[in-house]
């Protein structure tokens, strides 16, 4: 099967499980195929960990989940060394982040202490416990879902660890047609159980290298570099973008190209992933009562096009 009859494969059996949610999907797997961490944002209920469980198990990786609470310590993610008798040694017990994929289930109830734990993860790999640096099995993705900020027991997550998702989505309520298939249909969880995994470990491999592949031209890179500007300008946000989102933009852009059959970048692939790549880490200027995203918006609408 060729790259593009698999990825639309992957999409295929990915939208029956979160019904009428196509391009939030599409963005998940570009976020994935782009080797990105993906961050999904709502109200709690509307299918995000059921869409975490999917994309592991149609991806075909070994998956742990860990459900975030606020008394939830560092080593409860990384694991602990602990003293065996009969070895006379004290011996290492990995924690479930030691998997392809941790999805961290409502990761801003957890404290400060622990968000920080993740960093080295996230960025380099690989975590250091007690003084020894222990690689991440690979591929290594955090999917973590997090529930509004206005709710109860939740903490803000700090912009470094922000900055390590590539990609933020948002589900949002399904319209009426899917909710009435979810009203009418089987249990989402008991869909997710059965579902085959469509991907080797080669194969996804392949798809990233594909990815990376994808061509980007001169003036498409300098139309990334007018929008990086247009954020740091002070016009639009109170603090610009770090070359680090400069790259996943092009990174993400890239997994967008190849999704759509191309082995080139265009500009709509920019301005399509450009919000839920950028938002998360910016802040607006002003309380203009508008979200970031909708500041990305019109930040986009007022960047020329190359």
């Amino acid at each position: 099967m060729d790259a593009q009859n698999k990825l639309k494969s992957l999409l295929d059996q990915l939208n029956t499980v979160i019904v009428g949610k196509s391009a939030q999907i599409q963005d998940c797997v570009a976020c994935l195929l782009a080797g990105g961490h993906l961050l999904i944002d709502d109200v709690p209920g509307v299918g995000k960990t059921t869409l975490a469980h999917a994309l592991a198990r149609t991806f075909g990786l070994q998956f742990s989940r860990v459900q975030f609470t606020s008394d939830l310590m560092p080593s409860d993610l990384s694991g602990v060394s602990i003293y065996e008798r009969g070895k006379e040694a004290f011996v290492f017990h990995p924690g479930p982040i030691f998997a392809q994929v941790l999805l961290a289930d409502e990761i801003n109830r957890a404290s400060p202490k622990t968000q920080s734990a993740l960093l080295e993860a996230m960025e380099e790999k690989q975590v250091t416990i007690e003084g020894e640096t222990r690689p991440l099995p690979l591929p290594f993705f955090v999917i973590a879902t997090q529930n509004p900020l206005d709710q109860v027991g939740t903490y803000a997550l700090p912009e470094s660890q922000m900055d390590r998702f590539l990609m933020r989505i948002s589900l949002g309520y399904p319209d009426r047609l899917a909710e009435r298939e979810l009203l009418s249909g089987l249990d989402r969880r008991d869909i997710v159980e059965r579902l085959p995994s469509l991907l080797s470990q080669d194969e996804l491999e392949q798809l990233q290298q594909q990815v990376l592949a994808v061509h980007a031209a001169g003036p498409l890179l300098d139309y990334v570099q007018d929008l990086i500007a247009a954020t740091r300008s002070g016009q639009w946000f109170l603090q610009g973008l770090s070359p680090r989102a400069g790259i996943a933009v092009v990174r993400a852009a890239k997994a967008q190209a190849l999704l759509s059959g191309r082995d080139y970048v265009a500009p709509d692939d920019v301005q399509a992933m450009l919000p839920q790549t950028i938002a998360h880490r910016l802040i607006p200027v002003g309380d203009s009562g508008r979200g970031s995203v909708e500041q990305v918006r019109a930040m986009l609408a007022a960047v020329p096009l190359p």
